[in-house]
């Protein structure tokens, strides 16, 4: 059985190794992206499946509502909320397809994808960075090593050093929240 100090040592092992991959630079390119996107009235479209949908919302409610500051609400829609869409299309055609079609609905030209997928291969967040490279959009996508098939379709692949979920998610969960202080920082200057 596992420790919570070992847990926590595999944790940090893994923090520091997300350091060691040095994505200040990609980093910065994401947060340009959606600050001009935002700017322009275009909206953050986030989107992945099970615990990156729960990031995916998390993102969301920090930028919808605040993170660090008191401002203004940006335009921020996590695409998995929607239970009477998602019920409706995935019934009628394929789950697989929902996300995508959910870009084809809010996002346009200009806009921005945020993909989360651990592997880089969840077939319905590949859909929908297909479809927002189809209407113009950047895509930003969060993944675990390497990017799987979203690293060919991400303008800006952020890539945890890792192939294990939990270790995986807990750099996104860092990746994230330096993403929405940084936004929050730019779009009030």
């Amino acid at each position: 059985m596992i420790k919570l100090d070992d847990y926590l040592s595999q944790s940090l092992d893994a923090l520091n190794d997300l350091k060691a991959a040095r994505l200040d630079e990609k980093a910065d390119q994401a947060v340009t992206a959606i600050v001009t996107a935002l700017r322009n009235q275009k909206p953050l479209l986030v989107c992945g499946n099970g615990g990156s949908a729960a990031d995916a919302q998390h993102i969301a409610g920090e930028l919808v509502g605040r993170f660090l500051k008191e401002r203004r609400a940006y335009n921020v829609i996590a695409l998995s909320t929607d239970a009477a869409v998602s019920s409706a299309w995935s019934n009628d055609y394929q789950y697989e397809t929902l996300l995508a079609r959910q870009v084809q609905a809010y996002g346009s030209q200009g806009a921005v994808l945020l993909a989360i997928s651990t592997s880089g291969n969840s077939r319905n967040v590949v859909a929908a960075a297909e479809a927002a490279r189809a209407i113009g959009m950047s895509v930003i996508s969060m993944t675990g090593r390497g990017g799987g098939t979203l690293a060919s379709l991400s303008d800006v692949l952020l890539d945890v050093p890792s192939t294990f979920t939990p270790m995986i998610q807990q750099g996104h969960l860092s990746i994230y929240h330096f993403l929405c202080g940084a936004i929050e920082s730019r779009m009030e200057e």
